[in-house]
């Protein structure tokens, strides 16, 4: 393995638009996390984006998934890496006032949520506020995680919070060169950002606004 076949991979997928893209204009930023895998042959990757869908009338973590290794499926994602969150839609959206909430308790993975939140608040903000307490409900569990890569391949670094790159490929971007280079090693401190972490919703202001 090397760095360059790993960055060369991220940046074909975002040629193909199936790089994650924080912004994007069909879903409401919510939450992000970054897992990175290896072995001495193998790597992936796979970046987690939640955000709220308006037109698909849920909130979603989608999988971005790369690696040399996958098990089903090409680098980027596919349907089955859409995971649906709320198990009880037509209850929390006001059929009136679409995008806005009714005030009844959110079901997530059958768990069902009291929010501080009152009637008529959008959406989108509901969601938000979910995030800090109860973001391991929203993010993916191991089963999920390694529905495309190998149940074996060791997870050497989990990311909360990074950098991502704006308007930029992934080759030009300091964290996954990064990133590749400690895929490539396995030496973690090849991991060494130098900017602010961005993840956070409030940084895409465009998402959601088409």
């Amino acid at each position: 393995m090397d760095s360059a076949e790993i960055i060369g991979q991220l940046d074909a997928a975002a040629d193909e638009a199936v790089f994650p893209e924080l912004n994007n204009g069909y879903y409401y930023a919510v939450d992000a996390r970054l897992h990175a895998y290896r072995d001495a042959r193998r790597w992936a990757l796979i970046v987690e984006t939640v955000g709220y869908s308006p037109r698909a009338g849920n909130l979603t973590d989608v999988l971005h998934v790369f690696g040399n290794c996958l098990t089903g499926g090409e680098p980027g994602f596919e349907n089955g890496d859409f995971l649906d969150r709320i198990d009880n839609w037509d209850e929390i959206e006001d059929a009136d006032e679409p995008e806005t909430f009714r005030g009844t308790p959110i079901v997530i993975r059958g768990r069902r949520l009291e929010t501080a939140a009152e009637v008529g608040d959008d959406l989108v903000d509901v969601f938000r506020r979910l995030a800090p307490e109860h973001r391991e409900l929203l993010l993916a569990d191991e089963a999920e995680l390694r529905r495309r890569i190998p149940a074996d391949l060791p997870e050497i670094m989990r990311l909360d919070a990074w950098h991502h790159p704006v308007d930029e490929l992934p080759s030009e971007s300091t964290t996954f060169r990064q990133l590749a280079d400690v895929l490539a090693t396995g030496d973690r401190e090849r991991y060494a950002p130098d900017m602010p972490p961005n993840t956070h919703w409030s940084h895409w202001p465009e998402s959601g606004t088409l």
